[in-house]
C-alpha cells in the first residue's frame, strides 16, 4: 500500500475524531434514523465493520448515511467520510487490483478511486439499489475498467508508433486479459461464486474483505467459498 493511500485513510480517521465532526454527527442523529443509536462516529464504524452483525442492519445504516451525504446539509460531509471509512477494506481491494491490472500508478489509482467513490455516493439512486456497499464498490471498479479500456482504444486510434510498439502496448495489458479469461473459465466450472474464489485463492484477499465487496456476511462468504472450492475440486478430479 502506498504512503499516499495510508495518508488519505489517516486523514479521514483524524478528521472523524474532531469536535466539529462530532457536532455534525450529532445533527444526523436527531432525526431518529438508524444512526441515532450510536453515540459517536467510532461506534458507527465499529458496527459496520463487525462480522457478527447482520448485513441488513449494516445496509440500513449505510442507506441513512447516503441520504445524509446527498442532502447537502450540515452533516453531509460527515456522512460521506463515514461511508468512505466503512467501505475502506473494499476500496483497498479495488486499489490493489487496479494497480495489478496496470490501470495507473498507485497515486493515480488512489485519486481515481476516491473521486469515483465520492461521485457514486452522491449520485446513488437508492430506489434502484438493494445493497449499498456492494453496488458502490462494483460501480467504482467497473467504471475504472471502462475508462481504462476507452483510453487504450483512443491511444490505439491516434498512435503513430510502429506495429512492434503497438503490440508491446497490448502485451502490457495481459494481466487484465488473463483475469477476464480466468473469470470466464471459473464461472463455467463453479458458477456465480467464481469471483469469490478468485479474489481469495488467486488474488490473496481475505474472505472478510471479499464479503464486504460482495455484500455478504463473513460467515456466508466462508460457507460459499468452502462449497465452491469443493465443487471445483470435484470437477477437476472428474477430468483426471
Amino acid at each position: 500500500m502506498s504512503f499516499a493511500w495510508h495518508e488519505i485513510r489517516d486523514h479521514l480517521i483524524q478528521s472523524s475524531s474532531t469536535l466539529g465532526f462530532q457536532r455534525s454527527f450529532d445533527t444526523s442523529r436527531r432525526t431518529g434514523n438508524p444512526v441515532a443509536q450510536f453515540r459517536d462516529p467510532a461506534a458507527v464504524l465499529d458496527a459496520l465493520h463487525r462480522s457478527h452483525d447482520g448485513p441488513d442492519q449494516k445496509n440500513l445504516i449505510l442507506a441513512t448515511l447516503v441520504r445524509v451525504a446527498q442532502s447537502g446539509g450540515p452533516g453531509a460531509d460527515c456522512a460521506l467520510t463515514l461511508i468512505l471509512l466503512a467501505l475502506w477494506p473494499g476500496l483497498d481491494a479495488i486499489r490493489r487490483r487496479s494497480v495489478w491490472r496496470k490501470i495507473g500508478t498507485p497515486d493515480e489509482v488512489a485519486s481515481d478511486i476516491l473521486a469515483r467513490t465520492t461521485e457514486a455516493i452522491r449520485g446513488l439512486d437508492q430506489q434502484r439499489v438493494n445493497w449499498i456497499a456492494a453496488t458502490i464498490l462494483r460501480n467504482v471498479e467497473r467504471d475504472m475498467l471502462r475508462a481504462r479500456q476507452r483510453e487504450v482504444g483512443r491511444q490505439s486510434v491516434i498512435s503513430d508508433t510502429d506495429p512492434d510498439e503497438v503490440a508491446g502496448d497490448h502485451d502490457a495489458q495481459e494481466p487484465a486479459l488473463s483475469h477476464t479469461r480466468l473469470h470466464g473459465d471459473m464461472r463455467r466450472l463453479i458458477g456465480t461464486d467464481a469471483t469469490l474464489v478468485i479474489r481469495v485463492a488467486v488474488e490473496g484477499f481475505s474472505q472478510a474483505e471479499v464479503a464486504i465487496e460482495l455484500g455478504l456476511s463473513e460467515a456466508a462468504a466462508r460457507k460459499r467459498y468452502q462449497r465452491a472450492t469443493r465443487k471445483l475440486r470435484d470437477v477437476l478430479q472428474e477430468d483426471v
